[in-house]
Parts: structure tokens; sequence; C-alpha cells
């Protein structure tokens, strides 16, 4: 199994897409060294979060527009939502939530 690419879409993997595609376009890189980075992002970002993140945080939501499961991703669209941690609270109109199996995945990298 490999590395969730999702974390791609984070300031951080765009600008580090970004800037490998400059570098390919400068003639400093190969594509195939680009595309090693990036699976290399992959990997450590879904590592990282798996094992140092601790911070818990409860949502609720006013409203499930939809959710969809496939691949072993759960996709929600939720309306109304507000967010807990201990004392602090977020509320917004809408969140698109994307939720992966992180033990699988860090299970995969500790085999290798």
């Amino acid at each position: 199994m490999s590395s969730y690419q999702l974390y791609r879409n984070t300031t951080l993997g765009s600008t580090l897409q970004e800037s490998l595609d400059e570098l390919i376009q400068y003639g400093q890189i190969t594509p195939q060294l680009a595309i090693k980075v990036l699976l290399q992002f992959d990997k450590v970002i879904n590592n990282a979060l798996a094992s140092r993140v601790k911070s818990r945080l409860t949502f609720k939501a006013g409203k499930l527009n939809t959710y969809r499961f496939c691949d072993n991703v759960w996709t929600f669209m939720l309306n109304d939502v507000e967010f807990r941690e201990v004392q602090e609270v977020a509320r917004v109109d809408r969140v698109k939530i994307v939720a992966c199996d992180g033990k699988s995945v860090g299970d995969e990298l500790a085999r290798r």
C-alpha cells in the first residue's frame, strides 16, 4: 500500500510541487527525480501526522450534506459546523472532511 497523496493539496504540498516544476523547467532536476521527491513527501507527511500529532478536536455539524466511501476513504460534506479544542471554538458554514485509515499507512511505513 502506498501513502495517501491528499497532502499534496495543502499549502506545503502545492509549494513543493511548484518548486519542483520550476526546477524541471530550468533543467536542474529530471521529472523522475521530482516524482521520487513527491513520493518521499507523501511517506514523510503521512508518517509525521500519524506519529507526532497528539491534539484532539471535536466537531458537531448542523447538517450532513453528502458522504461517500470509496477506496477506503470517507468524504463528508457538512454545513454549519462547530469545531472545539478544549476551550477554543470555531464555526464555519461549510466544510469538507476527507478521512483515511491512517493506521494502515503507518503500519506500511513501519514495515519499510
